[in-house]
């Protein structure tokens, strides 16, 4: 598995993008020039370690405070000490890890992973949802690209990231077949995650921070899996529901998301100024 550069666009404003379980910075690809095309961000996405084309993992084991080292090391190496980040499912997991180390000036957690204590049955069923789909992972495995041919291929990957299969292009099908293929936090994650507690200093969150959740999000469907964030999160944290998009809305609304971020961060920066009419 060869490292790739992270997307890194625009100047401005940090901001710092973390994808998901088992997909890598592709997620952003349409989201990232959007951002970056205001004038007002610089925007990265990195891939994280263990995943495809992120750096190698330094332990067999994958959890999210080393998840969250990697991605301290890229910004380190940035020069970036605080960001505005945003991350969708288990990037948004990170995104609190870092916000705990002082690293975050603000937070977007689009459909975010950690939303449960350490005996929570919550997290023992999103490791059962991604322990059954061993047999689509080990079928990929064999059959690489081709695997996007077999039938009923689009179906079954709109099941944990779109809310429809029109929501993956035939492009976005080969990305991400090449992501969960190269992915060895796989089961370096589900392995640790099962003694792993979630997220348990939320109520100490004290930057401007954004809850998304999705509507059609059949991976962390709300309010399941957001109740634990709506409960211990400050009460100045926005929240808003997405209708219409799966767990991964980046594939399917490239726009709506860059909408939601840019109005976000416009808001903690300053609204941008007014252009002069000539």
């Amino acid at each position: 598995m060869s490292q790739r550069a992270p997307i890194h666009l625009g100047s401005g404003e940090p901001v710092l993008l973390l994808h998901p379980f088992m997909m890598s910075q592709n997620v952003w690809k349409d989201v990232a020039p959007r951002l970056a095309d205001t004038g007002r961000y610089e925007v990265f996405a990195p891939t994280m370690a263990g995943h495809n084309g992120g750096r190698k993992n330094r332990s067999w084991l994958l959890d999210s405070a080393t998840l969250a080292d990697d991605v301290e090391r890229y910004l380190d190496e940035l020069g970036w000490d605080t960001a505005h980040i945003v991350g969708n499912s288990l990037g948004g997991w990170v995104a609190f890890e870092l916000e705990r180390r002082g690293r975050a000036r603000s937070l977007i957690g689009i459909a975010p992973a950690g939303g449960w204590h350490r005996w929570t049955l919550a997290k023992y069923e999103i490791v059962f949802k991604f322990v059954m789909g061993l047999p689509v992972w080990l079928t990929a495995k064999v059959l690489g690209s081709a695997a996007a041919r077999l039938p009923g291929a689009r179906a079954a990957a709109s099941v944990p990231i779109s809310a429809t299969t029109d929501g993956i292009s035939d492009a976005d099908m080969l990305d991400i077949i090449d992501d969960v293929t190269h992915c060895p936090a796989y089961y370096q994650l589900l392995l640790k995650a099962l003694l792993m507690p979630g997220l348990m200093e939320l109520s100490e969150t004290g930057i401007p921070t954004y809850l998304v959740v999705c509507e059609k999000d059949r991976v962390l469907p709300h309010p399941r899996f957001t109740a634990h964030f709506r409960k211990h999160l400050p009460d100045a944290t926005r929240f808003t529901q997405l209708d219409g998009v799966g767990h991964i809305p980046m594939f399917e609304a490239p726009d709506r998301i860059a909408e939601v971020i840019r109005q976000f961060l416009d808001e903690q920066i300053g609204a941008p100024p007014q252009q002069a009419i000539g």
